[in-house]
């Protein structure tokens, strides 16, 4: 809604927007309809021409008040869990998300809703991720938040709770992170990323969905929840993924947006790695460094590319003496048994070794399959 609106309008396009949701005689399809007709909600509810269809069935149903006590138990959760409202027509719905095929006629919002207009770099991937899948996603959701994009995921297991975290990691002046959940924004599914919702709300980060409060996670909400996440961002990378993944689901809605769509390639016997492999066949770009990401996006970010450093941060390398680096050198970036690493050392020598990689962060350890990371 135009700025110009006043405050009186702009509580009445709230109400109208809620109202829609709860009747039966409005669908999401038909107030997508009337919206590029009408221009709002409010609009559509005070049309004096009432005869036209549907306009007239629309209105009868309001009029007739059956939607009262599930609005105001609605109202009611949303101020018990302090959340914001914001309806598709407002200046404060994200533009990205508003030109999406069927966008979401209604967020609700936990936290700094102003992230949701900074450019957003979606990481996804899947829920049964690897050592070095995880090493990525945290490394790479870090290294992006720090060049100034908004780190968005969906708060499930997996990749998309490293990419959380790695974002975390980032100086409180950078990109941050937002979690679009698949339930109500008072339901934090999985249960377990209780802990971590809270720390992305303590560090200035965003909860946001489209279901109201109390919503359960549902399966069918999954993939509702996915084309968000692509619908928000300006590209989405997928650093892990089954060939039937939500991965690939988020990544078919990021391609239908004409949004960018980044994979990371693996090992071709990692079956998590298989995804990524069909989603570069398709046309994904393969990217192998997260500096590739920013000069992909710095071209639609026009005016950002002056403030967007586009080489990584430089690392000091880990320190390794005579043994470690024998050893490192024995491994590929392919997963190696522990069995085919005894030829080199003695048990307990290459079990010292192995940790001692491990903790300097150079090698990965996934059930007993070692591989290394630089």
């Amino acid at each position: 809604m135009p700025p110009a609106e006043s405050e009186s309008q702009n509580r009445e396009e709230l109400h109208f927007v809620l109202v829609s949701q709860l009747l039966e005689a409005f669908p999401r399809s038909l107030q997508a309809d009337m919206l590029a007709q009408y221009g709002s909600y409010r609009a559509i509810f005070t049309q004096s021409d009432a005869s036209v269809s549907p306009v007239a069935a629309i209105q009868e149903q309001y009029h007739q008040g059956r939607w009262q006590p599930e609005l105001d138990l609605l109202l009611d959760r949303v101020e018990s869990c302090g959340a914001k409202i914001i309806p598709v027509t407002s200046s404060d719905y994200p533009p990205q998300l508003r030109h999406i095929h069927r966008a979401p006629p209604v967020l609700y919002v936990l936290g700094n809703s102003d992230r949701l207009h900074l450019p957003q770099i979606a990481i996804v991937g899947s829920r049964r991720m690897t050592k070095g899948g995880e090493t990525n996603a945290g490394k790479w959701a870090q290294y992006l938040a720090e060049a100034g994009f908004t780190i968005t995921s969906g708060l499930a297991v997996g990749i998309d709770g490293a990419a959380h975290r790695g974002a975390l990691l980032a100086p409180e002046s950078a990109g941050g992170t937002i979690a679009v959940m698949a339930t109500g924004i008072d339901q934090v599914y999985p249960y377990r990323h209780r802990q971590l919702a809270e720390q992305i709300l303590e560090a200035g980060g965003t909860l946001i969905t489209e279901f109201a409060p109390g919503s359960e996670a549902l399966p069918a909400r999954f993939p509702q929840r996915n084309r968000i996440i692509s619908g928000l961002s300006l590209g989405v990378l997928v650093v892990e993924a089954a060939v039937k993944s939500g991965s690939l689901i988020t990544a078919r809605f990021a391609m239908e947006q004409d949004r960018e769509v980044f994979a990371i390639p693996g090992s071709i016997h990692n079956p998590q790695s298989r995804g990524c492999h069909w989603l570069i066949k398709q046309g994904a770009t393969l990217v192998d460094a997260a500096a590739d990401i920013v000069t992909e996006l710095t071209g639609p970010l026009a005016g950002l590319q002056e403030c967007l450093p586009l080489t990584p941060v430089p690392q000091p390398d880990p320190e390794l003496d005579t043994d470690e680096t024998l050893l490192l050198n024995q491994l590929g970036f392919e997963a190696t048994d522990r069995d085919s690493l005894s030829l080199y050392f003695p048990a307990q020598k290459l079990s010292q070794l192995l940790i001692s990689l491990e903790l300097k962060g150079v090698i990965s350890n996934d059930d007993g399959l070692y591989q290394r990371l630089i």
